[in-house]
């Protein structure tokens, strides 16, 4: 109900496919049946700027070495695959590439900053690819619509997006300087997509290898097509549309029936109080605000009849009675509700 993408899986993201499987493997490679060599893929930012192993800056972030950080940056890049669909695989790649390098650059400030200013000393960083996994909240929060599911104790608003910020906070909290790698990430986020020193252009992936990787891998990693839904359209905005078309049907669906048990509800059996004569119907409102011509009677109890002359909208008419009201009834629920369609509604649902 949270996802932003509905049920099409990984159709039209094969670089995300290929970022869920080839690094998982190859963790749960290394961890389970090489765990000798974790060494030589740990983040160590000591060992960059004293021994100067630069290559550290290459292995340290690209395979995790935590199971924990393994599984919430697959469930985010699942989550994020529809940043592809929506912006292309070569475009996609670019950002990914992009703030990979950046973060490389931002660790290694971030941790001579934190020492400078309060003497704290970052040996060592959280290993796998979790800089750019940070940084594509940065397009995720500008260019995903943000559609309200529910209410939580009628104040907090639950959308489409809050379960992927709750498993972002849940990697933020997994290990003691992983704050270091988000920070790092969503700074390098914003500025690859302001495109400061026109890094968009440095950083783009050449369009040969794009090409060669859809020849070798799109076959292989693209997902299958859906076939109960028409593919008219890519990314997040196709499933939002859709899932706000089935809730008006639904909405329209609920009217209806309520509608439709409420006119062939059979007239209630005498007992021991008949409480219509209490509270009269809308219809039988109506038909006893015919003019008396006996003079004065008396008159049954309740708020008094709307004036006939309250002039309604036949928008607001048409709209009732698609819902599978008659027009009699809209008009007069809507006289009655001083032309408020929510009110008239309601007042139609409940009499």
């Amino acid at each position: 109900m949270f996802t932003t993408t509905g049920s099409r899986g990984m159709y039209k993201a094969p670089l995300s496919k290929s970022l869920l499987l080839v690094p998982t493997a190859l963790t749960v490679l290394l961890m389970l049946l090489q765990p000798q060599y974790q060494s030589l893929f740990e983040y160590n930012l000591q060992a960059v700027r004293e021994d100067h192993q630069i290559w550290r800056l290459v292995n340290g972030r690209l395979i995790w070495l935590d199971l924990k950080d393994t599984f919430c940056s697959g469930l985010l890049i699942y989550n994020f695959r529809v940043l592809e669909r929506r912006f292309g695989s070569r475009k996609f790649a670019s950002f990914l590439l992009g703030t990979w390098v950046v973060c490389a650059a931002m660790d290694l400030l971030l941790a001579e900053t934190l020492h400078f200013l309060f003497e704290l000393q970052v040996e060592m960083l959280p290993a796998g690819l979790l800089g750019p996994v940070f940084a594509l909240f940065v397009p995720f929060f500008c260019s995903i619509p943000r559609v309200p599911v529910t209410q939580l104790l009628g104040q907090i608003s639950i959308t489409n997006k809050s379960l992927v910020y709750i498993m972002g906070l849940q990697l933020l909290t997994s290990s003691y300087f992983m704050w270091v790698i988000a920070l790092s990430g969503l700074l390098s986020g914003v500025l690859y997509r302001s495109n400061l020193l026109w890094m968009q252009r440095l950083l783009l992936v050449p369009a040969w290898l794009c090409r060669v990787g859809s020849l070798l891998l799109e076959p292989l990693l693209s997902g299958s097509e859906p076939t109960q839904e028409a593919p008219v359209g890519m990314g997040a905005t196709l499933d939002i549309q859709r899932q706000q078309r089935m809730d008006m049907l639904d909405q329209q669906m609920l009217f209806s029936q309520l509608a439709q048990v409420r006119r062939n509800a059979q007239p209630p059996q005498a007992g021991l109080l008949n409480w219509n004569r209490f509270f009269p119907t809308l219809r039988q409102r109506g038909r006893n605000a015919a003019p008396a011509a006996a003079g004065p009677q008396a008159r049954p109890p309740g708020p008094s009849p709307a004036p006939e002359n309250t002039p309604v909208t036949e928008e607001q008419v048409a709209r009732l009675m698609e819902m599978g009201f008659s027009r009699v009834d809209a008009q007069e629920a809507l006289r009655a509700s001083n032309n408020d369609i929510n009110m008239a509604t309601n007042f139609l649902l409940q009499h």
